[in-house]
C-alpha cells in the first residue's frame, strides 16, 4: 500500500508555486492525478471511503481557483493571489491524504 503514499509525496513535490501559463497547465495535471489517487485510496475500504470524503468539495474549489487564475478577468496580482490559494490548498490536501492513508494503514 505505500505506493499511494510515494505518489502522493511525487504530486506534492511537483506542485508550482508562482503562477504562470505553464504552471496553471502543470498545477491542472497534479490535480487530475490527485483525484485519481484520491479515487483509488478511497475505494480500498469503507473507512477510507468515510474518511476521504472532505477531500472533494475543496478538489472543486482548487479548480474554480486555478481556472480563475487563468481569466482575463482579473489584473495579475489576483490572478497570482488565486493561484497561490489553490496551490497552497492543494499541498494541504495532499498532505492530510497522506496523513489519513497512514492511519489507515495502521489498522
Amino acid at each position: 500500500m505505500e505506493p499511494y503514499k510515494d505518489q502522493l509525496q511525487e504530486l506534492y513535490n511537483r506542485i508550482p508555486r508562482r503562477h504562470t501559463a505553464e504552471n496553471v497547465q502543470a498545477i491542472n495535471a497534479i490535480v487530475v492525478e490527485y483525484e485519481n489517487i484520491l479515487g483509488r485510496i478511497e475505494s480500498i475500504s469503507p473507512a477510507y471511503e468515510k474518511n476521504t470524503a472532505v477531500f472533494y468539495p475543496s478538489l472543486e474549489l482548487i479548480r474554480e481557483n486555478i481556472k480563475a487564475s487563468n481569466s482575463n478577468k482579473y489584473a495579475k496580482k489576483a490572478k497570482d493571489g488565486l493561484f497561490d490559494q489553490a496551490s497552497g490548498t492543494l499541498k494541504d490536501d495532499i498532505q492530510s491524504l497522506m496523513a489519513v492513508y497512514e492511519e489507515g494503514n495502521k489498522m
